[in-house]
Formats: C-alpha cells, sequence, structure tokens
C-alpha cells in the first residue's frame, strides 16, 4: 500500500466521520427554550420545569457509523484512534434519543463520566477533587485575599468588546465573531466562527481573562487548527470524545497564566457536587436551591441547575454529567504535561493544539504528523508559543510529584501546634 493511497484512505474515513459529528451535536439538541426559566419564576420556583424535546431519530447515524467502521478497518495506521470517535459519536446518538428519560444518566456516563469516576492517579475521585476546592473555599471565605471584593460588575457588553480585541490581535482574518446569545445555559461558548455571550450575564474582572484565555485562545486556537488541517478535517470538531481534555486544557490556560481564582474553582466545584445530588436522588428545585444558597442569585442558579438537567429527568436520577470534565480534564492535562517535560517531549506541548483532541489520541497524531498529514498548529497562546515559564512550572511540579509529603509533615504540623497551644514564652 503506498503512501498516497493511505493518505486517501485516511482523509475519507476523517471526511466521513467529521460528516455524522453535525449530526449528533449534544447542547445543541438538549437546549432549554427561555420560557422553560420563565415559567420556572412565574410559579416562584416551586414547580419542577417541564421540557419537551423532539423525536430524534437515529437510525440514519447508527447506519454512517457502521459504515465508517468498515472503511476505518481497511485503515491501520488510524485504527484505534477512529474507532474511539465512532464509538463516541454512537453513544451521542444513543443519547439523544433517550432524553428525558432515565436511560439518558446511562448512555451520559459512557460519553462523560460521573463524580464518582477514579482520575489517573487512581486514588482519588473526581468528587473527591471537587470537595477538596470546596473544603479550601469554606477555611478561606472569611479572609481578607488581598483583592477588593470581586462584584460582578462587568457587563456582557464590555466583555464582548475586549474579547473581540483579543481575538483580532490572535486570529487576524480567522478571527470569530463576537456576538450576544440569551439562549445560552454558560456565560460563554467559543467556536470556530462565533464566540456567543449570554447578554444578561455579569462578569468580575477576573472573568474577563479567564474567558480570553479559556475561550479563545484555546476553543478557537483548536477550532481554527483544525480547520486548517490540509487533511485529517474531524480535528475542527469537538466532540464528546474530545470534551474533557478540550476542557481541561483550557481551565489549565486560566491557571497557567494567573487568570483563575478560588470563586471560579469553587463554580466547577459545585457543578460536580451537584451533579452527584442530582444522581443520588435530587430533582430539579433541590438542585437550583444548592446553588441559590451559594450564589444567593436565582436567574445564575436557574442557569447551573439547568446545565445538569438539561436532557435528563427533573425528578432526580438522571442528570447530564457534563461538568464533571472541567476538574477531571484539569487534572489530566497536568499530569500529561509535567509528565511530557519530566520525559523530554517537549514537541508534544505543540501538538496538543493541532485541532480537538483526547490525549489518547497524541500517540497516532504524533505518527501522523511525522510523515505530513498533520499539520503544526497555526495558532497557539502565548503561554504556549513562550515557554520558559509552563516548563518551570512543569518541572518542579513534576519533582513534587517524587516528594514523600508525610516525612516532612511533622515539621511543619509542629509550628502550627505550637501556635495554636500557645506553646511561647512569656514576657513580663
Amino acid at each position: 500500500m503506498t503512501k498516497e493511497v493511505d493518505i486517501q484512505k485516511i482523509v475519507a474515513v476523517s471526511d466521513a466521520l467529521l460528516a455524522v459529528t453535525d449530526d449528533v451535536k449534544i447542547l445543541r439538541n438538549i437546549a432549554w427554550e427561555d420560557h422553560v426559566q420563565q415559567e420556572f419564576f412565574r410559579y416562584r420556583a416551586q414547580r419542577l420545569p417541564f421540557v419537551e424535546y423532539p423525536k430524534y431519530d437515529a437510525a440514519p447515524v447508527l447506519a454512517r457509523i457502521a459504515a465508517v467502521r468498515k472503511e476505518i478497518a481497511e485503515v491501520p495506521h488510524i485504527k484505534k484512534y477512529a474507532s474511539r470517535i465512532a464509538d463516541k459519536l454512537e453513544s451521542s446518538a444513543y443519547l439523544l434519543v433517550t432524553r428525558g428519560t432515565p436511560a439518558f444518566f446511562e448512555h451520559s456516563k459512557e460519553l462523560y463520566g460521573a463524580p464518582t469516576n477514579e482520575l489517573e492517579n487512581g486514588s482519588s475521585t473526581i468528587i473527591d477533587l471537587a470537595n477538596h476546592f470546596d473544603r479550601l473555599f469554606d477555611r478561606v471565605k472569611q479572609e481578607d485575599l488581598g483583592a477588593a471584593v470581586e462584584m460582578p460588575s462587568v457587563s456582557a457588553e464590555t466583555l464582548a468588546q475586549k474579547m473581540r480585541e483579543a481575538v483580532d490581535q490572535m486570529f487576524g482574518e480567522h478571527a470569530p465573531e463576537v456576538v450576544m446569545d440569551p439562549s445560552l445555559a454558560s456565560n460563554a461558548l467559543a467556536g470556530r466562527r462565533r464566540i456567543a455571550i449570554r447578554p444578561t450575564a455579569q462578569f468580575n474582572d477576573k472573568d474577563v481573562d479567564q474567558l480570553i484565555q479559556h475561550e479563545a485562545f484555546v476553543h478557537v486556537a483548536t477550532s481554527i487548527n483544525g480547520h486548517l488541517q490540509p487533511y485529517l478535517k474531524i480535528l475542527v470538531e469537538g466532540h464528546a470524545g474530545t470534551t474533557a481534555t478540550q476542557e481541561g486544557l483550557a481551565v489549565f490556560a486560566e491557571f497557567i497564566t494567573g487568570n483563575i481564582d478560588l470563586d471560579r474553582l469553587r463554580r466547577l466545584s459545585d457543578r460536580v457536587i451537584a451533579i452527584q445530588h442530582a444522581i443520588d436522588g435530587a430533582d430539579f428545585i433541590d438542585v437550583y436551591r444548592y446553588f441559590l444558597e451559594k450564589t444567593d442569585h436565582p436567574e445564575q442558579s436557574f442557569q447551573n441547575a439547568k446545565r445538569i438537567f438539561r436532557g435528563g429527568v427533573m425528578t432526580g436520577g438522571a442528570p447530564f454529567t457534563k461538568d464533571i470534565v472541567y476538574l477531571e480534564g484539569l487534572a489530566d492535562v497536568h499530569n500529561f504535561l509535567r509528565l511530557a517535560v519530566a520525559k523530554g517531549k517537549f514537541d508534544y506541548l505543540d501538538l496538543l493544539f493541532v485541532g480537538k483532541l483526547n490525549i489518547a489520541d497524541l500517540p497516532t497524531l504524533k505518527k501522523l504528523s511525522e510523515i505530513g498529514i498533520v499539520a503544526p498548529p497555526t495558532f497557539m497562546p502565548p503561554w504556549i508559543t513562550d515557554k520558559r515559564y509552563l516548563l518551570s512550572y512543569l518541572s518542579y511540579s513534576s519533582f513534587l510529584t517524587t516528594f514523600d509529603s508525610s516525612l516532612s509533615s511533622p515539621f511543619y504540623e509542629k509550628i502550627f501546634d505550637k501556635y495554636d497551644r500557645g506553646n511561647w514564652p512569656h514576657t513580663s
């Protein structure tokens, strides 16, 4: 088999998978109409929302996926990579068929996991990490952290203007349009052609830079880089199989640029904890009240609860679990980058930005890049193009993972214990 034939078959598989992705757009197909929120508050948040979803016919999609699998079998170079994508697209179709039923939760777990899933360290779960951040926030919420009280005072239009300036400077002629979209469940959502912002959302100063790093410099960058790929066009389109890595990379960008804060971590953690509440039987109103206690903001609390119950069952037990991937993906991306630096595999850092991908795809994409089928990324955030701080941080982080903290903890514990007991000399 010649290289030319290989490329033709790889392109054919990629294009066929890409064509299927448009028919299994999950967020688009589980979105709620505006009247659902209006009705909820008209009944003073005392009645469960009622949402109807149009019938979804999965048969044509499943038939096309079956046909693509036959093509995949003839291309050993990308068999595992393409099969993983086909599996996720198939599960996405089943998810959409089961909207509003208990079976929806089973497919959601298949696609995104559950809060009790183990992280890669094998000793902690996603809910463990969420609870860790939640406890930390409770300990410091009354402390003066050296910043003014961060009240949401930046309007959506102000954020939009700053976002336009950032994407114009970064992407030039490829810059996406920045628009207002009142139907969003999140405050902002980015794609290759447009970045949408919910017009009623309010932001603080940290939110502005967080969203630029997260939405523009990661999500938009990987979308455009995927679009510019000469052969492997599937890299332009995100799907359930790429969500954890893409969101984890975006949250890591907030970290490495110093644009994350405890409030942001609390929001991510609260979503994971609320998902577990819903799995355990909490209904929409219970979860809405959980968020209301955290935010004292009715509309935002509704939006947060909607993220968890869209597509699922309002009475509890079957939520949409996508929001666990922010913390899970952050842990996975951080650990991958740390190990890449420890092993001197610096070329993998740029490879993360060639398009929409999962960390598990990188071995295949590395081989394809070496023979010219995958092109280097055109756009990357400043913290990747100038790797000096990133490598310094990850090198130190790599060392800390080999450090047995239990050996030094007694020394530090004594310091705190002596102060807490008032064990110091008295003066007369």
